[in-house]
């Protein structure tokens, strides 16, 4: 069923017909970009390409470029737009009499819109209001756009624009990415975050690899999967919710130091820190243990903050993070003694229940004495850590796969980075005992049994490959997408996500507003 055109789509594909009549193709295949804006504004020189009074110039600074027009002024003979390319924005001037007979007044004036893509091909001056810009000598129409761009409007009062309202810039990000060059930056801040991420880990050695998406058992985190079908081997998959235990398999097999950088699916609710499919960067390290891991993470993130920002320091919100080396260092049960007054070293499962509901903690029988130390830390302590600070030493139950700790019974060697009031990254003096490792496993499928969803499985082929003799060694989960977030100072992962996932359109028709934990801005 075909929607209903607006009267400006009406008349944009009027348009279209009428530039064909013309013989122009409004699809052509190619122009030749010889430069971009942002590159034509930084090469031009008022004494070298500025033309005289005689209209000519030492040295004339020619170009080709292509891109979008955003705006419009038409003075009779001659017009002024500006061009937006991918690296920003250009005022381009153009005359009727420079260009062929009939184009200006049959073409330019009646038949390119905004947001029709153009090349031009010209030289550069300064105008009389002291702007660079292009002189058109050619034109060429690229796509004609046949929907017009949002506009700003009043409404009740208010300025606003369909691209102020975030379920359209996700649900339509590639709108979003035309009217908000500010939205652009932040996903190029991101790349250069994650190459950057890249090359710190190529520069010590440690080896990039791919492992699996589809599993057959799904494992390295506490988490439900999404399932799907092998149709040719009539078997059932999972999409990965980690890496860990095939990067540890690599370790096993003689690599010293591994790392992926990849695409993990959780099957869990959206909210402003979590979306079903992420960006996890996991590394891990022979022969190394956490004490050396949390070094590795302060330095990678400071170089990361350095390399985007010039400095160490990132402003988010109201708050300036500084990732300068060393971060605060504190243990998990110190770091709730010190919010709540309560020490829960030590206390039985029961015990833990009462004092957490003291706290206000609403505990069901599903949870294990873990699971509630992880309630209170998280209710308590983890949102009020804005500085990057290393939680460390959690509880075996809540840490299946990392190695117990040297000197403090009943407890791991792990470590959470928390910044901004989020985790950002995970890190475990990996277990290497593979009897230890299925009895963890076993522990795991009693809490599945009693009603924990996100317990893990036990992984036979992994259990094998240990059996062979894995090294000691640190493993890292970075959350890519927080990280992200900190370092573009934006306060919604969907912000730092190019296409998030969003309820369908129809469901919204048919049943109303999103829910609180799917909403937009959630």
């Amino acid at each position: 069923m075909h929607r209903e055109l607006s009267e400006q789509e009406v008349v944009r594909r009027e348009a279209l017909e009428q530039l064909q009549s013309e013989g122009i193709n409004p699809f052509p295949y190619t122009w030749d970009v010889t430069a971009s804006a942002a590159d034509l504004l930084d090469r031009f020189d008022d004494e070298q390409n500025q033309p005289d009074e005689s209209g000519s110039a030492k040295e004339p600074l020619k170009a080709s470029i292509a891109g979008r027009i955003m705006s419009k002024r038409v003075m009779g003979k001659a017009a002024f737009f500006h061009l937006q390319d991918s690296s920003g924005r250009i005022q381009a001037y153009i005359r009727r009499d420079d260009l062929p007979d009939g184009f200006y007044n049959t073409v330019f004036k009646k038949l390119l819109d905004i947001g029709d893509l153009v090349g031009v091909e010209g030289f550069l001056f300064r105008t009389r209001m002291g702007e660079v810009s292009i002189h058109v000598e050619k034109l060429g129409v690229l796509a004609k756009a046949l929907r017009p761009l949002p506009v700003v409007k009043e409404q009740e009062g208010k300025v606003y624009n369909e691209v102020t309202d975030k379920e359209f810039r996700y649900r339509q990000r590639y709108v979003d990415l035309i009217v908000n060059p500010e939205v652009r930056d932040v996903f190029i801040k991101r790349s250069r975050m994650i190459s950057a991420m890249r090359s710190f880990l190529d520069e010590r050695g440690y080896l990039e690899v791919e492992t699996p998406v589809l599993q057959p058992i799904y494992g390295g985190a506490s988490a439900r999967p999404f399932t799907t079908h092998h149709n040719a081997l009539n078997m059932k998959l999972f999409l990965r919710i980690a890496d860990e235990l095939y990067l540890k398999r690599l370790l096993v097999g003689g690599y010293s130091g591994v790392y992926e950088i990849s695409k993990d699916f959780r099957n869990e609710g959206l909210s402003r820190f979590h979306n079903p499919e992420f960006t996890m960067m996991e590394l891990y390290v022979a022969y190394r243990d956490y004490r050396w891991m949390m070094d590795l993470v302060e330095e990678m993130i400071e170089y990361i903050a350095i390399e985007l920002h010039g400095e160490p320091e990132v402003n988010v919100g109201d708050h300036t993070i500084s990732f300068a080396r060393p971060w605060k260092r504190i243990a998990l049960f110190d770091a709730i003694e010190e919010k709540t007054g309560r020490n829960l070293r030590g206390l039985s499962r029961s015990e833990l229940a009462s004092a957490a509901t003291d706290l206000g903690i609403d505990v069901v029988n599903e949870m294990g004495a873990g699971k509630i130390i992880d309630e209170v830390f998280g209710e308590f302590v983890e949102p009020g850590i804005i500085q990057p600070t290393f939680i460390t030493d959690y509880p075996v139950e809540l840490s299946p796969l990392a190695k117990r700790h040297r000197s403090e019974e009943g407890l791991v060697e792990r470590f959470e980075a928390i910044c901004n009031g989020k985790e950002i990254c995970n890190a475990f003096s990996e277990l290497n005992d593979p009897v230890d490792q299925r009895r963890r496993f076993e522990e795991q499928v009693s809490l599945r049994d009693a009603g924990d969803e996100e317990a893990m499985q036990i992984d036979e082929d992994y259990l094998r490959a240990m059996e062979y003799g894995m090294p000691p060694a640190a493993g890292l989960g970075v959350g890519v997408d927080r990280l992200a977030m900190i370092m573009t100072g934006q306060d919604s992962i969907r912000d730092v996500i190019l296409f998030p996932l969003l309820r369908p359109e129809e469901s919204l028709a048919t049943d109303g507003e999103e829910p609180d934990d799917t909403s937009a801005e959630s």
